[in-house]
């Protein structure tokens, strides 16, 4: 082993030697070089071995206990594991890397992944929320802390982040994304990436990220988890595609493949997707790896006969890596033996992992992440504050009739009521990593932390919102039943000045395999609203929730709607921020709310149809029953100040493919107070090829405004912005007339058009 090992390190020697002789400067270069050279080395269980993944099942810093556990135990002093996942503490890693280092032949070290979506033990808004913020230095600092924070429990890589495309809200998992558009996905995705990977994947700061899912998760029928995917070349290309494409071009270090199948092809075994495209058309240079046991969920789906056939078509397809599903480990080498499987598809999927594993610097140093002095180093208390800070930018306001917000100083005794207003847990939300439960500050703790002993502030939880049991791998029970706690409430509710009626959703209503069909107020919370709107009409209704919500009662009839989403360690001092004024919103929706769950999915770039409307007749693209628009669209969010926007003006009414059109528009802080505004640009393709969207989002711009301030807003457009998938199955822009639209949302704009020649 040991002669293995020098032999290694004298010809790495001898690399570095030659490249400094050719003054090869190139550090990519150098790393091909090297990957080359331990590939050389590798017998094929070896290189199998790289190509498979397993969680952390046993405490590696004590003796493996039980057959499975000593098995695994073995196969990694073996060299025949490439990276391990849920594996944490800087001890507990160090351990998984000296079974390898100590014992292996070639001593290959390991990856650590875990699934860092929202921070690591700061807690900062779920994805959705964050994302409202529109604030992408904030999401890239965010991605920037939990990296930290990552690295300092011995985690260097991340399933993180996911950039599906989510257009129902009752999907679970739209909590984990950034909403229904993929140019503004596009832009998180490359913020996100850059904040937990950094400049140089080599800095021990940083961690490795993941693009998911690879791809079409995110539009599964009906909203169920899991499920298959109807979508057409067009729609993949124009709305799924772009925000991997981002990424890959963003140096993203991995990318991992979706459950779903697209087409009636899972995308684990999807060639196109993967081989063709990410790796061909993109030349990307990461690696892919499954999503947890997808490759022989491929037998469920009724493609693959058994877990041997699966691992086929997995490998051929451009599957790197298996994620604890076992088809890797048990017949990729038997499948290349008998010829089914050539290895210069092993050898292609071993480079790729080698490749990232020397961008880190593990190779430089297996135990550059296992240090337990770095933990003493990270600033955990200034951590807090920056979650503050992101959390007050990502919370929206929906609607503030009255002048409720912000709570004024002659309001002197304030009702705080509902199940979610001294709810610790549930502001941290689902995929919490190591964030400790129940230590997130609460609505009600926020409030009182924010008014002066002359303020009376009074609370009644009014009802559960769960029953029993809280899990994440169980069903969230809801309290249907349950009114005990109204009395009280109502009676809090009568004597208040003011109530803050904090409604919403469990933690563990959304996220991984939470779909639902009923995307309302849960259990009894409506007639809980109700009740108390009956006795006191100055209401202001703060939601938790990870998903758009039918709020449609409450919009008509409550003065004060805050979206809160679920904000994480900081949320009640975040939210208590807004309500007083210290913080003015400044938040727009990712995600369109409805009117009612049957207008899902629904999204605010569809195309026009045939019939687009015609309100004095039934046979148009519309209900019978309710209005087909957005209760709130996207892009959408008020200010406790006004902004006007002037009229648009273009550069130029005409437009040549290599040339660029400037529009700038005027906007104006018409209040009293100081306020941001996310200026959008829109762009619609009038006449094409294929039906394009009625409108497309294609840029935004954070302004700062002092009261009476104006600001001239410009964007550059350019040819790429108007590019498409078209009829021919090119990227191209097409001539023809444009329509430019900009404005605080989706629907409320000014217009303007010009020519590309």
């Amino acid at each position: 082993m040991k002669t293995y090992k020098l032999l290694l390190l004298g010809l790495f020697c001898s690399i570095v030697g030659k490249a400094q002789e050719t003054n090869i400067k190139s550090s990519v270069e150098n790393v091909e070089t090297k990957v080359d050279s331990v590939l050389a080395l590798m017998t094929l269980e070896e290189k199998v071995g790289q190509m498979v993944q397993y969680s952390g099942s046993w405490d590696l810093t004590g003796p493996a206990t039980g057959d499975q556990n000593q098995y695994r135990e073995d196969r990694l002093k073996q060299g025949l594991v490439g990276s391990m996942l849920n594996v944490l503490s800087p001890e507990a890693t160090r351990e998984a890397q000296k079974l390898v280092m100590e014992n292996s032949r070639l001593g290959i070290p390991l990856m650590i992944g875990y699934d860092v979506i929202h921070g690591y033990k700061t807690i900062f808004p779920v994805p959705l929320g964050e994302t409202a913020s529109w604030d992408l230095d904030a999401m890239e600092r965010s991605a920037r802390i939990a990296a930290i924070e990552s690295v300092a429990d011995g985690v260097n890589w991340t399933f993180s982040p996911m950039i599906d495309i989510s257009r129902d809200a009752r999907w679970g998992r739209i909590m984990e994304g950034s909403g229904e558009d993929p140019f503004l996905t596009s832009k998180v995705a490359v913020a996100k990436i850059k904040g937990y990977q950094g400049d140089d994947l080599a800095d021990p700061t940083t961690i490795a990220a993941t693009a998911k899912h690879f791809v079409g998760y995110g539009l599964a029928e009906a909203g169920r988890d899991y499920n298959t995917v109807h979508i057409g070349e067009n729609e993949m290309h124009n709305t799924l595609l772009p925000p991997f494409k981002a990424a890959a071009d963003a140096g993203v270090a991995t990318v991992m493949n979706a459950f779903n199948d697209l087409d009636g092809i899972p995308a684990t075994g999807h060639r196109i997707l993967q081989r063709d495209i990410l790796k061909g058309d993109w030349d990307w240079d990461g690696f892919i790896v499954s999503d947890w046991g997808s490759i022989i969920e491929m037998v469920n789906h009724g493609f693959a006969r058994d877990r041997k056939h699966a691992a086929e078509i997995a490998v051929k397809a451009g599957s790197d890596m298996d994620m604890e599903g076992g088809a890797y480990e048990n017949a990729l080498e038997e499948l290349v033996e008998e010829g089914e499987v050539d290895e210069e598809l092993i050898n292609d999927a071993v480079r790729r992992i080698l490749r990232v594993k020397f961008k880190m610097g593990l190779f430089e140093d297996p135990y550059r992440y296992s240090n337990p002095d770095f933990a003493a180093t990270v600033d955990y208390d200034e951590h807090r504050e920056v979650a503050r800070e992101i959390a007050s930018k990502s919370i929206v306001l929906l609607k503030n009739e009255k002048e409720l917000l912000p709570i004024k100083p002659s309001v002197k005794n304030i009702a705080v009521i509902g199940p979610l207003a001294d709810d610790k847990d549930t502001p941290i939300g689902n995929w919490r990593a190591q964030g400790e439960a129940n230590s997130a500050v609460s609505l009600l703790e926020g409030i009182r932390n924010a008014v002066g002993q002359d303020v009376n502030v009074t609370y009644a939880k009014g009802a559960d919102l769960g029953m029993g049991e809280r899990s994440f791998l169980k069903p969230l029970k809801i309290n249907e039943t349950d009114t005990s706690g109204f009395a009280d409430a109502i009676a809090k509710a009568k004597e208040a000045d003011l109530v803050v009626l904090a409604l919403g959703e469990d933690a563990f209503q959304t996220g991984e395999g939470r779909s639902q069909v009923d995307i309302g107020l849960a259990g009894v919370q409506d007639e809980l609203l109700q009740e108390i709107y009956k006795v006191n009409k100055n209401v202001v209704l703060v939601l938790q929730n990870g998903r758009p919500l039918e709020i449609s009662w409450a919009a008509e009839n409550v003065p004060a709607i805050v979206e809160a989403w679920l904000l994480g360690t900081e949320s009640g001092n975040a939210i208590a921020d807004v309500l007083f004024g210290k913080y003015n919103p400044s938040g727009k929706l990712p995600v369109s709310f409805p009117r009612a769950v049957g207008q899902e999915p629904l999204y605010y770039n569809q195309k026009n149809t045939g019939r687009p409307s015609n309100p004095t007749d039934v046979t148009y693209s519309a209900y019978t029953d309710e209005e087909k628009t957005a209760l709130y669209p996207f892009g959408y969010g008020l200010s406790y100040t006004t902004f006007e926007y002037g009229d648009i003006n273009l550069s130029s009414k005409e437009m040549t493919q290599e040339g660029s059109i400037e529009v700038t528009v005027p906007v104006t802080n018409s209040g009293s107070k100081a306020g941001r505004e996310v200026v959008q640009l829109y762009l619609r393709d009038m006449v094409a090829s294929t039906t394009r969207p009625v409108i497309e989002l294609k840029g935004f711009e954070l302004v700062d405004l002092q009261p009476g301030e104006t600001k001239e807003v410009t964007f550059t457009i350019t040819n790429d912005l108007l590019e498409f998938y078209n009829a021919e199955k090119k990227w191209t822009s097409e001539p023809g007339e444009f329509r430019v639209m900009v404005g605080g949302n989706s629907r409320d704009l000014k217009m303007d058009s010009f020519e590309l020649q």
